[in-house]
């Protein structure tokens, strides 16, 4: 610029329309309720303004496709008119010129950039009417478990209780754990104990505050994924369903968190007893068979009972079962009240202490623990509970008629079916329901009215469970036989359906047994160590263990791997055969040179030799065993795998050292200049793959860019932004000797500036291929430019608040007349981000970054290298490091294209705030004290460069400038009345 100039600031006038659409990319989990605003100001025409929303999806970015209008029905695309009208896709309006657009089950479908635009209702076209954000779609990894159980503790007691909760999600995330707590089962409104913040803070329920602050409260992160609850000691009003949410948080471009998913565990009931009250069960008879009675006893035990008023209630699993209220009203459950009309069930208050169920012909179903709980209340209208107390529990065990608790695989199996009061002929059909099945029932036999048998599908092959047989073993049994059970799948219900039929018609009754199949096997494989280092052995021991003797039957042992990473799919190394011989894997065929294998009546051993890093995974052993006979039947009657056990091979030390001393080089646009790298330490035989990278400066993204990677075979690999032919000439990786290596940039330009480094991996060849041993990166060099006549000096000002200040930008010399410069003013902050505050473009044009700035900042320009900054009204938010940034460019193609020539940055300005009208100044500053702090300060420098500090930093600024103090910051940081000692005691604190 040849001279000073002046600008004018352009703003935007009242009617100017600007939309406004909720800063993205925001990230939102699958089937979430997902909602994004919008709003219109400086708008002419009525308040209420529409909207319209489309979305540009990834597939097709520039073609708009419509979703939901304020205005117009028949707005939404053809896909997106059944949610719009279902009101799956709606907008809300929050006010005549905000709307908020609301997606309530987000789909993988709706990722994509997402436009609100609002028809004109102006005079004239003038601003903008639309606005865009882009809103991706995410999996949602959130998960929160917690085992349901009932928890009895007495007033006083201890209670843990573990919630697990975790999430996978690629992008940036915080969780959030909660213990609540629901009064009663049918309570809607849950009561906050202690949250554990996505912040990492705790925070406790208003009821528990006070148990939190002493300590008797507390939630503790005992693992990477384990939340656990403590409370020292339990209180009648702690009772409740307890159970823990999981809240996963993300932060949005708005700087403000967003929780994205929710989950909830099962609940936990705890029920706390009061010491005063005391139940107890009792069951006159606990093993019984079907069609048995079952008398149960409940009990209570309190000071002065007989003048106090109870209420009882019986479960069955946790299942509530009946109540009985404190006037003795009994009052059954919906699935028990059909029995106890018919007779079967009976629950009465025998005493104000003792209270009955008896139940008549007893089922199946009725399996399982029963419990009683008492809660006394204050009068028998009154059903809220004094004190709660329950009982341990009985546990009850109904057997089958015909009942065969349990069977080893191989064994055979007998079922009776006891068909009564039968006068006329009668079909039988039986049917299989395996355990953990909730699919149809499985046909397994039929005998018709005339004794022909028919077998169900499974059940034909006799070469399996050998031939399976269903005879009359008299008028009234039927007996169905199962040579040779299989496996646990075997077990399950079997079920019997006797048809009775005469004269056309048929009477039908059924009938179900539970049946548990063990194999009788266990096989337990264990290792002396879980970690080798690279070429010793390691061996592995698979113990076998049965029910019957091992000695006697055919075993064969199978050993499985999987390799590191895991996969999810074993492969089988050897399996050896019950004669002994041994069959080789084919999938991982190195293990046949070096696996040896011994194998005794009850364990197998396999012992590697030389281990490798393809031997690192996890093993397990399979064995199988054949019974009664039946090996030539190719099945084998029972099948255990064992616990999966890990070896880890521990390859050699990488013992590499890199240089990590930060250097910087100063050139002038257009020469040569060299960047090195320098292994102080490395085994003798390794080779080196070196990788070139690139920090560019502030403001730019602080991601290192690649520029060259040379692996240890010299095989070069340029990175995507340096792999153009132009780049890969000027940029060259040299081995310059066996520990040196030197990146050369070939007729260097401003766009190489930033701070380059290179990061050493060390590979060495074992036995069978190169292995990684271990990588160092080495020091920053930073590369900067010079321009003619560049001042670089830092200083600092002390300013009060509502003061102006000038900021100093001078570049001194002669520039072509042809030559333009930009510049740009840019403000350090405390958290370490530099941020441009003003850019002088080549142009003559000034943009402000932050229009909040613009009528404080003024840019000086009494000569064309002065680009000097005026900040009007300092405010105490103005305080930080200053710096600028100036360009020179030239003009090509006849002016028409410019090219960036040089570029530099200014000395550092720290600017410090005081509020107004305090005393800064040193009128009364002791000499003593004064060349005290000018020669610790002027000490300050040169610590900074010997000990590397960022020369930006607040001390070093000080320091390099101590003789520009003026008696103002002397002032403020030793004031006169500091005596030279404590004096001394600050400036030690400032040097660290």
């Amino acid at each position: 610029l040849a001279g000073p100039a002046s600008y004018i600031v352009p703003s935007l006038s009242t009617g100017q329309r600007v939309v406004t659409v909720e800063k993205g990319p925001l990230y939102r989990v699958r089937g979430s309720h997902v909602t994004v605003w919008c709003k219109v100001s400086g708008y002419q025409g009525p308040a209420e303004q529409n909207f319209q929303w489309s979305i540009y999806l990834p597939s097709a970015p520039e073609r708009e496709v419509q979703i939901v209008s304020t205005v117009d029905p028949s707005f939404p695309y053809a896909i997106y008119t059944q949610r719009v009208h279902s009101r799956g896709i709606y907008v809300e309006r929050v006010q005549g010129d905000a709307v908020l657009l609301h997606i309530t089950e987000l789909q993988d479908q709706d990722t994509g950039v997402y436009e609100c635009h609002t028809p004109s209702t102006d005079e004239r076209y003038f601003g903008s009417y639309s606005a865009k954000t882009n809103l991706s779609v995410i999996a949602d990894t959130l998960s929160a478990s917690m085992a349901p159980q009932v928890l009895t503790h007495a007033e006083g007691d201890a209670v843990e209780l573990t919630c697990e909760a975790s999430k996978s999600t690629a992008q940036h995330t915080h969780i959030s754990v909660g213990w609540y707590r629901l009064q009663g089962a049918g309570e809607s409104h849950a009561e906050e104990v202690l949250t554990l913040s996505k912040d990492f803070v705790l925070r406790p329920g208003p009821s528990y505050a006070q148990r939190f602050l002493a300590g008797d409260v507390r939630l503790n992160k005992v693992g990477n994924t384990t939340y656990k609850l403590s409370i020292g000691a339990a209180e009648l009003s702690d009772q409740g369903q307890l159970y823990c949410e999981a809240a996963e948080w993300i932060e949005d471009p708005d700087e403000t968190w967003k929780d994205i998913s929710r989950k909830q565990t099962g609940r936990t009931s705890l029920v706390v007893t009061s010491r005063d009250l005391s139940v107890d069960i009792a069951a006159a008879e606990s093993s019984l068979s079907e069609g048995d009675t079952l008398q149960l006893n409940c009990m209570v035990e309190s000071q002065k009972s007989n003048s106090k008023h109870f209420q009882v209630l019986w479960f069955l699993n946790s299942v509530e079962v009946a109540r009985v209220d404190p006037h003795g009203v009994l009052i059954w459950k919906e699935e028990y009240e059909e029995r106890a009309k018919m007779g079967q069930l009976q629950a009465f208050k025998q005493s104000n202490t003792v209270y009955v169920l008896t139940i008549y012909e007893v089922r199946l179903k009725d399996n399982g623990t029963y419990y009683c709980s008492v809660s006394e209340v204050k009068t028998p209208g009154d059903f809220r509970s004094i004190q709660t107390n329950l009982s341990s529990g009985v546990q009850v065990d109904v057997k089958p008629v015909g009942y065969t608790p349990q069977i080893t695989a191989g064994d055979t199996l007998i079922l009776l079916c006891e068909v009564q009061g039968a006068t006329s002929p009668v079909s039988v059909q039986w049917w299989h329901l395996p355990p953990q099945h909730s699919g149809p029932r499985v046909p397994v036999a039929t005998m018709e009215r005339d004794g022909t048998l028919r077998l169900g599908s499974t059940y034909r092959d006799s070469g399996t469970r050998g031939s399976l047989r269903l005879e009359k073993a008299s008028s009234s049994v039927y007996t169905l036989v199962i040579p040779n059970t299989l496996d646990e799948g075997d077990g399950g219900r079997y079920g019997c359906k006797a048809t009775e039929w005469s004269r056309g018609q048929s009477w039908t009754e059924e009938g179900e047994t539970a049946v548990k199949v063990s194999l009788g096997l266990q096989a337990t494989l264990r290792s002396r160590t879980a970690t080798v280092k690279y070429g010793q052995s390691f061996e592995l021991v698979c113990q076998l263990s049965a029910s019957y003797t091992l000695e006697e039957v055919p075993v064969s042992v199978g050993w499985l791997f999987q390799p590191s990473p895991a996969s999810g799919h074993y492969h089988e190394l050897v399996r050896v055969l019950p004669r002994g011989t041994m069959a080789w894997g084919a999938a991982q065929p190195h293990f046949q040179g070096k696996a040896q294998l011994t194998k005794a009546a009850t364990s197998s051993r396999l012992r590697i030799h030389s281990a490798t890093a393809a031997d690192e995974g996890t093993y397990q052993c399979e064995v199988e065993v054949w019974r009664r006979n039946t090996l030539s039947l190719g099945q084998p009657s029972a099948t255990a795998r064992s616990n999966a056990v890990g070896i880890k091979v521990v390859l050699p030390e990488s013992k590499l050292q890199v240089t990590t001393e930060e250097s910087s080089v100063e050139i002038a646009g257009g020469a040569d200049t060299a960047i090195e790298c320098r292994i102080v330490f490395a085994q003798n035989n390794s080779q080196f793959a070196i990788t070139w990278y690139l920090l560019p400066p502030p403001p730019a993204d602080s991601a290192p860019l690649q520029i060259v990677r040379a692996d240890y075979t010299s095989v070069l690999e340029y990175g995507a932004e340096f792999s153009s032919p132009t780049q890969k000439s000027r940029f060259l990786s040299q081995r310059v000797s066996s520990n040196v290596f030197r990146l050369r940039i070939l007729s260097a330009n401003p766009g190489d500036q930033g701070r380059y480094y290179c990061v050493v991996e060390e590979w060495l060849w074992l036995v069978d291929s190169w292995y990684k041993l271990g990588e160092g990166a080495s020091g920053r060099t930073t590369l900067e430019f010079k321009l003619p006549g560049e001042q670089k000096t830092n200083r600092s000002i002390l300013a009060r608040e509502g003061d102006e200040v000038t900021l100093h930008c001078l570049l001194q010399g002669v520039h072509l007349p042809t030559t333009h410069l930009s510049a740009t003013w840019f403000r350090g902050e405390e958290s370490g981000h530099v941020k441009p505050l003003l850019t002088l473009h080549r142009d003559g044009a000034i943009e402000y970054p932050r229009e909040s700035l613009a009528g404080r900042l003024h840019l000086r320009r009494p000569t064309a290298g002065d680009f000097s900054l005026t900040l009007r009204s300092v405010e105490e938010g103005d305080a930080g490091v200053y710096h600028c940034q100036v360009q020179e460019w030239q003009p090509q193609s006849k002016g028409k294209n410019w090219v960036l020539q040089a570029l530099a940055h200014s000395g550092y300005t720290h600017l410090t705030t005081i509020p107004p009208g305090n005393a800064a100044g040193c009128k009364g500053l002791l000499t003593l004290h004064c060349a005290f702090v000018s020669a610790v300060l002027c000490g300050l420098w040169a610590l900074c460069r010997t000990m590397g500090t960022n020369p930006s930093s607040q001390l070093c600024l000080w320091g390099q400038n101590a003789n520009c103090f003026g008696e103002e910051i002397l002032g403020v940081i030793f004031p006169a009345s500091l005596s030279p000692v404590r004096s001394l005691k600050i400036a030690s604190v400032l040097l660290g």
